[in-house]
């Protein structure tokens, strides 16, 4: 495979200026900061497919590179997130990063098994129905110390609270077994029911998510996240 360096050796002068002006103006695009205009043109399908495309470009090692600064300037009167992660705190999965996505693009909301609580609800409505956010991905990761903790039963000051809410997700998934943080396969599933759960939470908890799905405004989904390899594997629903 020819290096970017080789491929504009061995294209003639014009040839090289219109391939660089190509890969510039598909650069700037890409860089192009979210405004209320262009967030309104994303359908949440769509906003779907830009976290995939992004996923893929992380995966591939192939992120982009844009002048943040400059993105910070140009966002500095207002912001227009196309989607909402509700994600862990786990320091391996910044949606930023695994999603591809730069200053002003996304709304991240994090917080130890992305459980899904009042004020977890209350950021997304702002997401949502005041700022236009077209998508919600409530993302879990394999190997989630959290979801470890409530298989486990741990209890340790207000942590005991927060893994009481990953319960429920335990209890389906453990079908009435002995359950153990050592079982990798159920860990995954954990996470994974979890994950699926906090849709139900959000709109059962939120009158304002469900108006904006069912006048398909807005689309809510899970996904999660490898943290060995990258990937976000969205979930089908259960």
């Amino acid at each position: 495979m020819l290096t970017r360096r080789l491929f504009c050796r061995c294209l003639p002068l014009a040839a090289v200026a219109t391939f660089a002006a190509t890969e510039s103006q598909a650069q700037t695009s890409d860089c192009a900061v979210f405004t209320p205009e262009r967030q309104k043109e994303i359908t949440p399908d769509q906003a779907i497919a830009l976290l995939k495309a992004g996923n893929q470009r992380f995966v591939d090692g192939k992120t982009i590179n844009c002048d943040l600064m400059a993105q910070v300037k140009q966002t500095a009167g207002g912001q227009a997130p196309f989607a909402a992660i509700v994600g862990c705190m786990d320091s391996r999965v910044p949606p930023e990063l695994v999603f591809d996505q730069r200053i002003g693009d996304i709304f991240s909301v994090r917080v130890a098994g992305n459980v899904i609580n009042d004020d977890i609800v209350g950021s997304l409505e702002y997401a949502t129905q005041v700022v236009g956010s077209r998508a919600i991905v409530v993302l879990g990761h394999s190997e989630c110390g959290a979801v470890k903790g409530a298989i486990d039963d741990v209890h340790l000051g207000k942590l005991t609270g927060l893994l009481e809410r990953i319960e429920p997700a335990v209890k389906a998934a453990a079908d009435g077994q002995k359950h153990s943080s050592k079982d990798k396969r159920l860990v995954q599933t954990v996470a994974e029911t979890n994950a699926r759960m906090g849709i139900e939470d959000l709109l059962s908890q939120s009158s304002i998510l469900k108006e904006l799905t069912d006048k398909g405004e807005l689309r809510i989904v899970a996904a999660m996240h490898d943290v060995a390899t990258g990937q976000v594997n969205f979930l089908t629903p259960s």
